[in-house]
């Protein structure tokens, strides 16, 4: 992986080629023996989304279990116990998310989580300004320009197909870093009821997230695309077209 003047001109090329509104954020998993950062604000009474959101806009942040609030980010990360209530999928009706509770049950029992004490805090920053390699990435912003993110990601993986995992459910934990961190691959998702009502995530704005260490070859293809690809695409061509030899309509 680059160090971090590498990983800031990596993350600024991604922000310019895109015209992106704000930086892709840096997410490392601290161990209990990682040193903590100085210059990263602690977090208290926030969602893992509300960090996100702060790293998004230029916070360096850091999120632990006594100061993560969202019972099911805290036992997605290992910081505690699911609660009774969202196990048995009894809070999900509860929040009008699903109307039967053994729907609710297995969306949480199929979530990727990680085991008890593997991690003891998370830390996040806004990729641009990096001062340490993250393990993982994760991007919010319009759908069109996560399409981009994710043709480069496939194009680095040398055309394999990128499939997504999601349950509507903990999209910025669970789809957005914790699978990129588990299984080592790209994952997106549409967003969910938590993040959207917790967050500025905007309507047309959706979240992937894949490892740090496909960065220099995600934003390589996404220099080629913007040579020819993403202008000819944005420029809307074919459609102009279609409305130019399109019928007139009847009074």
């Amino acid at each position: 992986m680059a160090d971090k003047a590498e990983i800031q001109n990596l993350a600024r090329t991604m922000i310019s080629t895109l015209e992106m509104s704000s930086s892709p954020v840096g997410v490392r998993f601290l161990s209990k023996d990682d040193p903590q950062p100085e210059e990263a604000q602690r977090l208290r009474g926030h969602r893992f989304c509300q960090a996100l959101m702060k790293a998004r806009r230029g916070g360096s942040v850091l999120l632990d279990g006594a100061g993560i609030s969202c019972p099911a980010a805290a036992a997605a990360f290992g910081f505690r116990p699911l609660p009774d209530q969202l196990k048995s999928g009894k809070g999900l009706v509860g929040f009008g998310i699903v109307s039967d509770e053994a729907v609710g049950k297995k969306m949480f029992e199929g979530m990727t989580v990680l085991e008890p004490g593997r991690v003891s805090a998370l830390h996040l920053f806004p990729l641009d300004k990096a001062e340490c390699v993250p393990d993982v990435i994760v991007v919010e912003a319009e759908v069109e320009k996560l399409m981009w993110i994710a043709l480069a990601y496939l194009h680095a993986k040398g055309g394999q197909r990128v499939r997504a995992s999601t349950a509507i459910l903990q999209a910025t934990c669970v789809d957005a870093t914790i699978i990129p961190y588990v299984e080592q691959r790209l994952n997106f998702g549409y967003g969910c009821y938590g993040c959207r009502d917790a967050t500025d995530l905007g309507p047309d704005e959706a979240v992937l997230g894949f490892p740090a260490s496909d960065l220099a070859g995600v934003v390589e293809h996404l220099r080629f695309l913007s040579e020819k690809a993403i202008p000819n695409s944005r420029q809307k061509r074919a459609f102009a077209a279609l409305n130019k030899n399109a019928p007139s309509r009847c009074a």
